[in-house]
């Protein structure tokens, strides 16, 4: 038996809130479901259905986040809510102690919208990065 105690890096209240924008696939992205979280993207969310089933599967899509990304400095509901809302203007990346690509995306719109999708495929990544080598 497994007693490993997990850190509650994730969520479900934000990752609920994401589900609103669900056909967007913005709350598979924040559970670290890049691949899924594009199809929903593009299908809008399975044309709807996806989106709705989804309702279901948040705790257990919150439980694997919480598993597999680390605790540290850096709080990941914090550097989504920046990633999402002012994204373009670097702001997350300000968060992360990013400073020269914070100015970047500042500067350039998140490198003319191709950082900001960048980031939604990458961002849990980098924030567990970042918090095991803190």
């Amino acid at each position: 038996m497994n007693n490993r105690r997990y850190a509650d890096t994730h969520s479900k209240t934000i990752g609920y809130i994401l589900w609103l924008f669900g056909f967007t696939g913005s709350h598979r992205f924040y559970f670290g479901k890049p691949i899924s979280g594009t199809l929903y993207f593009f299908t809008l969310g399975l044309l709807f259905i996806g989106w709705i089933i989804d309702l279901f599967l948040i705790p257990a899509m919150d439980r694997e986040a919480d598993l597999r990304f680390s605790e540290g400095p850096v709080d990941y509901n914090i550097a989504w809510v920046l990633h999402t809302f002012l994204g373009p203007f670097g702001i997350h990346r300000f968060y992360m102690g990013k400073w020269i690509t914070g100015i970047i995306y500042l500067l350039t719109a998140g490198l003319f919208g191709i950082g900001y999708i960048y980031d939604y495929w990458t961002l849990n990544d980098q924030v567990h990065l970042i918090n095991r080598s803190a």
